[in-house]
């Protein structure tokens, strides 16, 4: 049974984790600061590496938080033995889903922290393979259950949908008054939509 203490303690963890999530999204990892994480928190500066160990380590727990929002935003996988009709509409509603990843803050911070990740050394380089091989993966594997055109793989295609929608975010990022990544979003399914039903025709 959980104890009053470690309830409190899992609390101000999470009031730290988001509070963190959001100034390395809009400031960026280095220009944070544990006095700023403590003052958008309410939680005192000493508690952070109490919880967390180092700033490094409130950047992998955030990241790991943020992996862990990402699958379970993501729709689930197409059953076993369902109908190609039922795989189109599922994937159709994977695709769909790709608005409200944009909309969460931490989709912002991919965006703002992936110079740190490129960096040689980086600690959070392995974090970004994990989140752009769960996404490509996932995806991968809806386009596995559905008909394809000659010479194109679903891993391939996978590959360009995940580029597609991690480019029309950032566009909509830097040029938000020029880039509607709702409208951006349906031309890339209807894109995908015409090769997938020319191939099944």
């Amino acid at each position: 049974m959980t104890t009053r203490r470690e309830q409190t303690s899992h609390e101000s963890s999470e009031l730290i984790l988001r509070a963190a999530a959001e100034l390395f999204a809009a400031k960026g990892y280095r220009q944070t600061t544990f006095a700023d994480v403590a003052e958008r928190s309410g939680i005192s500066r000493g508690s952070i590496p109490w919880h967390f160990g180092s700033k490094e380590g409130l950047l992998l727990a955030v990241l790991e938080r943020s992996v862990d929002l990402i699958r379970t935003g993501l729709a689930e996988e197409p059953a076993e033995g369902a109908e190609p009709e039922e795989v189109a509409a599922g994937f159709d509603r994977l695709m769909g889903g790709a608005d409200a990843l944009f909309a969460q803050p931490t989709t912002k911070l991919f965006v703002t922290l992936l110079v740190e990740a490129l960096e040689p050394g980086s600690p959070i380089h392995g974090r970004y393979v994990e989140i752009h091989n769960t996404l490509r993966d996932h995806c991968r594997r809806w386009l596995e259950r559905l008909p394809l055109p000659p010479g194109l793989s679903a891993e391939t295609l996978a590959v360009t949908i995940i580029g597609a929608g991690i480019g029309i975010h950032q566009q909509w990022l830097l040029a938000p008054e020029r880039v509607d990544p709702e409208q951006a979003l349906v031309a890339l399914r209807t894109l995908v939509d015409g090769a997938v039903l020319s191939a099944g025709e």
